[in-house]
């Protein structure tokens, strides 16, 4: 038996399952999960020495049956979410349905929603199910959510991280764009979802170390040349850029010397 890698969509999330060991990447397969059967890819070989109690299954390579089985229903998540939609309208329910999704076995239909706050929404799952046959769940998420659901593509070019591989969104702060020297400027520091980027979190403890005993932009501080007024500062390299005097010479101070 090996450990192998997951996906349920192009660029996503890898997750880990116990399958023989001559499976061969690239293959579709059907996989055992906490909310059913669910389709996916082979993406790669994690491990051969593990504890395959903590895992769940790879239960078969996909058939060329299983594989329009699996279009059949990504046509059938179409119309679930077009018709949650029409009932939501027809209810008047404050919320906007974003995904359906039934998994492999169709024994539950997962909707995603946004919301701005608490829905009663029993009443919609009774009629849903009384048109599905099948188990029903409505899962409020967040616009970073939607962005993880969606997919797209970030300003480095890049798949956004949600959707790619973060399997937890750290709270992320104002004050770590403030100590990347960043310009606070939305367009710059936000994400595909209007949130602060994810991306700012990777590097801040690294800032943070960098920015010990450094000054801050407006601050004065002694040189060799005399006194002077910090104008810029290279958190990364440990400089800062000084005007000192009456004309304003600019002198460079490295903090590493």
């Amino acid at each position: 038996m090996k450990l192998y890698s997951v996906i349920f969509k192009e660029h996503g999330k890898k997750y880990h399952f116990v399958g023989e060991d001559n499976l061969e990447i690239g293959k579709n397969v059907i996989v055992e999960t906490e909310n059913g059967l669910q389709y996916g890819k082979l993406d790669g070989i994690i491990d051969t020495h593990f504890d395959d109690s903590k895992y769940k299954s790879i239960v078969k390579i996909c058939t060329d049956e299983d594989k329009n089985y699996y279009l059949t229903l990504l046509k059938e998540n179409k119309e679930a979410l077009q018709k949650c939609k029409e009932l939501v309208s027809k209810m008047n329910l404050n919320m906007t349905v974003i995904s359906a999704d039934f998994n492999f076995d169709k024994s539950q239909l997962l909707f995603g929603f946004l919301a701005d706050e608490r829905i009663d929404f029993r009443e919609l799952a009774k009629k849903l199910a009384s048109i599905y046959h099948t188990r029903i769940e409505l899962r409020q998420i967040g616009v970073r959510d939607k962005a993880k659901k969606i997919g797209g593509f970030g300003v480095c070019g890049q798949t956004i991280c949600c959707s790619r591989f973060l399997n937890h969104i750290d709270t992320i702060s104002m004050n770590m764009a403030k100590n990347q020297n960043l310009a606070l400027n939305p367009s710059k520091i936000n994400g595909l979802c209007g949130r602060l980027l994810c991306c700012l979190q990777y590097e801040d403890e690294n800032y943070l170390e960098c920015s010990k005993g450094m000054p801050s932009i407006g601050d004065k501080i002694k040189t060799q040349n005399g006194e002077g007024e910090v104008v810029s500062v290279d958190v990364l390299n440990r400089k800062c850029k000084v005007l000192v005097g009456s004309n304003k010479e600019e002198v460079e101070i490295n903090k590493n010397e």
